[in-house]
């Protein structure tokens, strides 16, 4: 079906990268990865085929470009469809093929044109110590940098945990005094997108959403986009089941660890981080995440465990779900714990309801 205008929908035909199917089913996808209907993805497609793309400026600080690799290596879409056709990517240093002041007067005239309506993307952490001396574009800090293009900006992302917190630049002793973007400038909004590195495709969505709809999706009291963040890798890990029989990898290479058991005893952050990384497979790579080739979760999207917190330390369990307890990761004891009863109770009390539910359903059967 065919709900988009004869001018847009010829415009998207022409789109060199993509056919117009491909075109709007990538639409589709980024409008469902933020939690909207499938008749939003069209909505883009017509958005970005009228020549409304959303101008980008991407400013790199102190980081290992980890999250523009990333995005270098997504396929659905591909980088050309991406900075070609969805998004005018105005500024980035690592994908420009000017330099010097060819690439500065870019991103002066990107400014200009697109005041207020720009996109503002930051990937790295913000140094602010000793006045910035330790990361300078253009002659310029990344503080002044950052600071006049964000006043300008229509929206502001935070890519990756570099930025969303400081990351590994603000790890202990923290010599530059790195920062993320939310505490750099203070009382903007600032939509985070945490991870080493980000899934590009979290990216993606916030960027049409906004490009589209003029709005941002929900976010959390630390910037992240609920439908990425709002709940924790344990709740939806692949190995949880293991998790809920009590099943767990002793050690890197036993018979549990490369039989898929749990790595909550080898350290996994799982239950305490926010991210979607089990659900969302990097550039299409099923199994791509530390998880998914037999390492625990590092805690990478949460400040105060990636590289704060040793691997091999547990964590409380976070935002537990049903049928979710501790089972016995420390030595066998005699006798029945707390939670072994609660547990178990549940279960009498869960089978006792089922009995009642279906004896008065046969009963009502029985009558008719």
């Amino acid at each position: 079906m065919n709900h988009m205008g004869t001018e847009a929908t010829a415009d998207v035909e022409t789109t060199a990268a993509v056919s117009r199917r491909d075109f709007i089913k990538v639409c589709t996808i980024a409008a469902g990865a933020v939690g909207l209907p499938a008749w939003a993805g069209e909505k883009m497609a017509e958005t970005v085929a009228s020549g409304k793309k959303p101008s980008v400026i991407w400013l790199h600080w102190q980081e290992c470009t980890g999250c523009t690799e990333s995005l270098l290596r997504s396929a659905h879409p591909d980088l050309g469809t991406l900075i070609l056709d969805l998004v005018s990517l105005d500024y980035h240093e690592t994908l420009f093929a000017a330099a010097g002041h060819q690439i500065e007067d870019a991103l002066e005239q990107a400014v200009a044109q697109h005041a207020g309506k720009f996109i503002l993307v930051i990937e790295g952490a913000i140094p602010t110590k000793d006045d910035g001396i330790y990361c300078r574009v253009a002659g310029r800090t990344a503080m002044e940098t950052t600071a006049r293009l964000a006043e300008k900006a229509g929206a502001i992302v935070a890519i990756g945990s570099c930025a969303s917190w400081g990351g590994i630049p603000s790890a202990s002793p923290n010599p530059t005094g790195a920062v993320g973007a939310p505490q750099f400038l203070k009382g903007k909004t600032v939509v985070t997108l945490p991870g080493c590195p980000a899934n590009p495709y979290n990216l993606l969505g916030t960027v049409l959403q906004f490009a589209t709809f003029g709005t941002l999706p929900k976010l959390d009291d630390k910037g992240r986009p609920l439908f990425a963040y709002a709940r924790v890798i344990h709740e939806d890990c692949p190995r949880r089941a293991h998790f809920d029989a009590g099943q767990f990898a002793q050690q890197f290479g036993d018979a549990g660890h490369r039989s898929g058991w749990c790595l909550y005893k080898l350290g996994c952050k799982g239950p305490q981080t926010h991210a979607n990384c089990s659900l969302l497979s990097y550039c299409e790579v099923p199994g791509a995440w530390p998880i998914g080739i037999g390492h625990p979760c590092v805690g990478c999207t949460e400040q105060g465990i990636a590289f704060h917190v040793p691997i091999s330390n547990n964590l409380p369990i976070d935002k537990p779900t049903a049928p979710m307890a501790y089972p016995g990761v420390g030595p066998a004891q005699g006798g029945a714990s707390a939670v072994a009863a609660g547990v178990a109770g549940l279960a009498v009390g869960a089978a006792i309801g089922a009995g009642f539910v279906a004896s008065r359903k046969l009963s009502k059967d029985g009558e008719q």
